[in-house]
């Protein structure tokens, strides 16, 4: 995958051709297993994660009765995380101790090729060439400790895992719009309906706009990963949604669920992941079929 990104404009149209001749049968094939495969990328030169869905971070302040900077919805907030240990797809997330707060958190994430220091959000869009999606887990136990050294995650954000198919946009026809993917998010935690946070929704940034940023002082080389934060919307009323049981679009993260309880109730009810839980992350086009195959994985004691 990382040739042919290096090699896209050469490479994308044979791609193509063998993707068409596969579905036409006119090749000799066999069954795609997505359970016993890496991510699109296994390792990345660079991988780094913005925060797409301000109303994440507004719902983390307001739990800490702060407020939202303004510059959060004019400059995007990213980080630079570890790309050379993603996790597989369906491999297990090892946990060393249980007090480190472990979270999910569902996402989608671009693939770049080569992009030239300083380009404009209204070009970053071309250089969008792959779309899948991301677990990017989170140790929330730990970031309070590493923000306030004020050098940013690093211990907090262990190995994040990748959806085992990544798709080019034009695949998602009338769902990729505006840079955006506009279907829901569906996350299940423990076998149960987690969130069904519409990625299309409530998005303050869109994928341009963070390849741009991501940009800005550096040029991105080819194979880049730029995820969009956890997809997260605003309620009906412009507060947080309900849970998915309660007829609500519910959460991609449990931080997020924990908030909601604090603002409400003084306190988080919900507790972090635990060895044996299970999140399950995906997104269906209309027909109900998956797009990117699935991120399920289970949490073990490390």
């Amino acid at each position: 995958m990382q040739i042919a990104l290096d090699n896209w404009t050469e490479i994308a149209p044979k791609l193509e051709k063998l993707a068409t001749d596969v579905e036409h049968q006119i090749l000799p094939c066999e069954d795609f297993d997505e359970r016993k495969v890496l991510s699109p990328l296994p390792r990345a030169y660079q991988w780094v994660d913005g925060s797409a869905y301000i109303n994440h971070v507004e719902l983390v302040r307001r739990a800490r009765n702060a407020e939202v900077p303004e510059s959060f919805y004019q400059d995007p907030l990213m980080y630079q995380g570890a790309s050379d240990t993603f996790l597989a797809p369906r491999a297990d997330i090892p946990l060393g101790d249980t007090a480190w707060g472990l979270d999910m958190e569902g996402e989608v994430a671009v693939v770049t090729d080569d992009v030239p220091l300083g380009v404009p959000a209204k070009d970053a869009a071309n250089h969008i060439k792959l779309v899948m999606l991301v677990n990017d887990v989170s140790l929330r136990g730990l970031i309070p400790g590493e923000l306030d050294k004020g050098f940013g995650f690093f211990q907090s954000k262990p190995s994040s895992a990748f959806s085992p198919v990544a798709v080019t946009p034009d695949e998602l026809g009338e769902a990729w719009k505006n840079s955006l993917v506009h279907l829901p998010l569906m996350v299940e935690y423990n076998g149960e309906a987690f969130g069904r946070a519409e990625a299309g929704v409530d998005a303050t940034f869109d994928f341009a706009q963070l390849v741009a940023h991501a940009a800005k002082t550096r040029s991105l080389c080819a194979g880049s990963i730029v995820g969009s934060g956890t997809v997260s919307n605003k309620g009906a009323e412009g507060g947080p949604w309900k849970p998915v049981d309660e007829g609500g679009l519910g959460y991609s993260c449990i931080a997020e669920i924990r908030m909601i309880e604090t603002i409400a109730n003084g306190k988080a009810s919900t507790r972090f992941m635990q060895p044996g839980d299970r999140v399950k992350i995906e997104m269906r086009d209309g027909n109900n079929h998956s797009i990117f195959g699935t991120i399920e994985q289970n949490v073990v004691l490390s």
